[in-house]
């Protein structure tokens, strides 16, 4: 009987793993059910993830640190976890950082230079059946296997991609074109993720960079415009179709999906003003004018990022950019749960199980 109850759950784990090699070492290090990943400030090599736990209020400033004794590296722009490894893209060290989800010991770092040896500024990461895509800022496209972490092919996309989305077995890459000021890009590339070559690109708003995806497979892409005279566009491409099938009229500086509801955020320059607002993307309509319900004074928002288990809303303060900056977690109502401190330059916050 024993044995029996063994190969089922042998049975189970490889289903689960299908997709990625399982890693050996599962002993839990690390209990938090929260991260933060923190930027850091340009050249001064000081990446970070903060760890917190919701119910334990458990905090750790830096746990990756704790672990492996040294930092991220420069500018750490984007992370995902794909099965029981975490990725780090590090734009100005121009590498992947692998992690383990349950200890926090580094895997292995992937460095990414061109055949000239010149950094490629990797930016966002997306993963799909036992791959890791990754855009970076020379306009290059590449595509990592998880399970052995080396670089299998890489492909052109467009100036400066700046975002990354897999849906309906594509991959779509934001070429924002944001190295070449004025002259920005204004096009979405697709690429087939089974061949790795792109089929078309999508004409929007210059300077597209955030991208995420609803619950019917449709893509909000955001333009940040030109930070001057060319308001930021949030717009939407039907992905069976490819083409652009909606400009919204109203202006956003960041947004994240949950459900039928698109939160976003919007940072007035001209009037030092910030507000949420809460958007039906099915109806149309503008659910809140001012969603958040108490008196939170957040002085510089750095990100926004909606837990799909519950629909909290989860908002990074990056304060005045040297200094640890602070995470608000709200409830769908608008209503304050509770807060912590990040690190420098909050970026992107994750949710474990």
């Amino acid at each position: 009987m024993l044995k029996k109850y063994v190969s089922l759950f042998l049975l189970v784990l490889l289903l689960f793993n299908a997709c990625e090699e399982p890693i050996k070492d599962d002993t839990v290090k690390y209990d938090f059910n929260i991260w933060v990943l923190n930027e850091g400030l340009w050249n001064m090599n000081n990446s970070s993830i903060t760890g917190y736990h919701s119910e334990t209020k458990k905090l750790s400033s830096d746990f990756f640190m704790q672990e492996n004794g040294r930092g991220l590296g420069d500018v750490a722009n984007d992370m995902i976890i794909y099965g029981s490894k975490a990725y780090v893209a590090v734009s100005v060290s121009s590498l992947i950082e692998v992690f383990n989800v349950y200890t926090g010991k580094s895997i292995r770092q992937i460095p990414l230079k061109n055949e000239q040896g010149v950094n490629r500024q990797v930016r966002c990461l997306a993963s799909h059946n036992a791959k890791v895509y990754a855009c970076c800022f020379d306009g290059t496209l590449l595509k990592i296997d998880s399970n052995t972490l080396t670089v299998e092919d890489i492909v052109k996309a467009g100036e400066n991609p700046d975002g990354i989305c897999v849906v309906n077995n594509k991959l779509y890459v934001s070429n924002s074109g944001g190295l070449n000021f004025p002259n920005y890009d204004s096009t979405v590339s697709v690429f087939d993720i089974n061949s790795f070559k792109e089929i078309k690109k999508i004409k929007v708003a210059i300077n597209p960079r955030l991208m995420k995806v609803n619950n019917k497979g449709e893509l909000f892409v955001l333009s940040q415009g030109n930070y001057t005279e060319v308001p930021p566009r949030l717009q939407k491409i039907n992905t069976k179709e490819d083409v652009l099938v909606k400009t919204y009229d109203f202006h956003a500086s960041y947004f994240d999906v949950y459900n039928e509801f698109l939160y976003f955020y919007y940072i007035d320059n001209a009037n030092s003003s910030f507000h949420l607002q809460v958007f039906n993307w099915q109806t149309e309509t503008m659910h809140s004018n001012s969603f958040i319900k108490d008196n939170i004074n957040i002085k510089t928002p750095y990100a926004l990022n909606i837990n799909p288990k519950d629909g909290s809303i989860f908002i990074a303060d990056a304060l005045d950019y040297q200094t640890k900056g602070d995470v608000y977690c709200l409830d769908k109502n608008g209503k304050l749960k509770y807060g912590f401190e990040a690190n420098i330059c909050p970026k992107k916050i994750l949710f474990l199980e």
